[in-house]
């Protein structure tokens, strides 16, 4: 793959549907980086550790499921955006708290940064607070 559109949406798809580090390595530099002003995973700052965080994510809330609502790609700043909402309700073990049964749907926006056909960094743009809030986690 050397299209920046088609990379992006083969990370988009393998990072949103749990896939972990493992399933989305291929897409990235080994040390693409990751921001995000968001509570939940501010801290984050490796993109690894967020694809692994997306996995364990769907690991307790395993219906999730994305909607993506836009997609965009911008070959003057090599860079793709995609606009989805996030899906789920939390059944399973393993979370911050027990399972609530709460269901959340959810905005983010990914802006993923290209060196050559590879996602060098990632940002998450996401409210974490509406969320945790409809899971019944805050």
């Amino acid at each position: 793959m050397s299209n920046i559109n088609d990379v992006a949406a083969a990370f988009f798809d393998a990072c949103e549907t749990g896939q972990g580090w493992d399933g989305c390595a291929e897409y990235c530099t080994p040390d693409a980086t990751f921001s995000a002003q968001s509570e939940a995973i501010g801290d984050i700052t490796e993109l690894s550790d967020y694809a692994d965080w997306m996995k364990g994510t769907l690991m307790i809330m395993p219906d999730g499921s994305y909607d993506l609502k836009s997609w965009a790609v911008d070959t003057e700043r090599n860079s793709v955006l995609a606009y989805a909402v996030f899906n789920a309700t939390h059944t399973g073990e393993g979370g911050p708290v027990p399972p609530t049964g709460k269901s959340v749907s959810s905005d983010y926006v990914y802006d993923m940064r290209f060196e050559g056909d590879k996602i060098s960094h990632m940002t998450k743009i996401w409210h974490s607070g509406v969320a945790l809030q409809q899971l019944g986690w805050a």
